[in-house]
């Protein structure tokens, strides 16, 4: 099984390194690495042109894009993987073993996604837990409590993009949040869990960045729970309100 992992990059010189290695010292060795970088103008173009010269399964390009969705779109256009994945350029694989694990999950479950657990760290200190994302077993019911997975910890089977369409880059801040409804309500999809930390990620993504960000995407959330179907304001607000066990636990 050929896993597609994709990391959109732009001025991402102080995360790329630590990101790129956490794929790149993973024990399964079957991995296709797609790096869609913006067009930075800092050092983070020589750090990618230096592990390229050593990792041939490294395959990259650089050209302003749409934003990050529109840079994810590319790689996923791009791979040619049975899987695709992401890690942010801000966030790393949690453990060395942590896609051998996802590909064994496909393997013995027989599904069209895997997800499982995310630790959001601090930006100077990735020891220090801000926020543990525990998910759960997937039911249908739970979208309209505004559940989904941890999107840097989905994979999917290339076919699932094929047959879906990618991001909708109508959304800024929450097309993951759409595309995860989109998916997740067909009842002919199987889902697995795998309960364990998938992915690090420094806190300051661009969800949370801001109080206009905040009130942005909550306009997207709306939008996506009525375009597809699943709920209303309340999931939205189930939605905000279960990341506050997130900090506590």
């Amino acid at each position: 099984m050929k896993i597609s992992i994709i990391t959109a990059t732009y001025n991402s010189a102080s995360t790329i390194q630590t990101c790129m290695e956490s794929v790149l010292n993973q024990s399964y060795d079957n991995i296709e690495y797609i790096i869609v970088d913006g067009g930075s103008t800092d050092q983070t173009l020589n750090f990618i042109k230096e592990k390229v010269k050593i990792n041939t399964q490294i395959k990259w390009s650089s050209e302003p894009d749409k934003g990050i969705y529109d840079a994810l779109n590319k790689g996923i256009a791009k791979s040619t993987g049975d899987v695709v994945g992401f890690v942010h350029s801000d966030d790393f694989l949690a453990d060395n073993a942590i896609i051998e694990n996802i590909v064994k999950a496909f393997k013995q479950e027989n599904v069209d996604g895997v997800y499982g657990n995310l630790h959001y760290v601090a930006l100077d200190n990735t020891n220090k837990v801000i926020r543990n994302w525990v998910s759960e077993k997937f039911e249908l019911r739970l979208l309209k409590k505004g559940w989904m997975p941890a999107h840097p910890t989905l994979y999917l089977k290339k076919k699932i993009y094929q047959d879906n369409g990618a991001f909708n880059l109508g959304y800024k801040i929450a097309a993951d949040y759409d595309f995860i409804l989109r998916i997740f309500k067909q009842p002919q999809l199987k889902f697995f869990y795998l309960p364990k930390t998938i992915v690090k990620m420094r806190v300051g993504g661009a969800s949370n960045r801001s109080l206009k960000n905040i009130i942005q995407k909550t306009k997207e959330d709306y939008k996506a729970v009525k375009v597809n179907e699943i709920g209303s304001w309340i999931t939205i607000f189930f939605k905000n309100a279960s990341k506050m066990k997130q900090f506590i636990s």
